[in-house]
């Protein structure tokens, strides 16, 4: 039986994020996010080094730009040259795969976490965590959302400002809220 919300978190269980051993890694992220957004450009490179030592997995060349947050950091995973535009916000509760010479515009939202629909489990801080996954040569238009559990295949394109709620074939473009397939030109 799997008792640690933290455990619970990792295998898609309903946990509650108001847990000590939780909170204890969300500030460890704080501390290399507030690093990672106050270095200099040209001292902080591609990642700041306390955010790169968090992150699930680095390719080579992959870079975040500043401001930058995401909740863990450690469910992270970045193909070689992924590029994250400046105010992305990633709530990796769960994996979250960013494939290689995918871009992301500035402003773009991944949430991993959804939760509980009763008011009293919210309350609670009832959460489940379900993964995201981006293929490569994947293009995410700035201020898009991509939802909980949902896949993006290589060289798919969703357009700026969608709501991804449903898994994007291959190759496919989608736009709006929700976002729908569109013919590409």
């Amino acid at each position: 039986m799997i008792t640690s919300e933290r455990a619970k978190m990792a295998s898609g269980e309903w946990y509650t994020c108001i847990d000590d051993e939780l909170e204890a890694l969300r500030v460890t992220a704080r501390d290399a996010l507030f690093e990672h957004n106050s270095l200099p450009p040209r001292q902080r490179g591609n990642l700041g080094p306390a955010l790169r030592a968090l992150l699930g997995g680095v390719g080579e060349g992959a870079r975040i730009e500043a401001p930058f947050h995401c909740a863990y950091g450690f469910n992270l995973f970045l193909g070689e040259a992924a590029f994250l535009n400046a105010g992305c916000t990633i709530l990796d509760t769960a994996p979250v795969r960013i494939g290689k010479q995918t871009l992301l515009g500035p402003n773009v939202q991944i949430y991993c976490a959804e939760h509980h629909r009763e008011a009293a489990g919210r309350q609670a801080g009832l959460e489940v965590a379900r993964p995201v996954t981006i293929g490569d040569n994947a293009w995410i238009g700035g201020s898009a959302v991509i939802l909980a559990g949902v896949t993006i295949g290589d060289g798919a394109i969703v357009g700026a400002g969608s709501v991804v709620t449903r898994d994007v074939a291959a190759n496919t473009t989608v736009v709006g809220n929700p976002a729908r397939a569109v013919t590409r030109r």
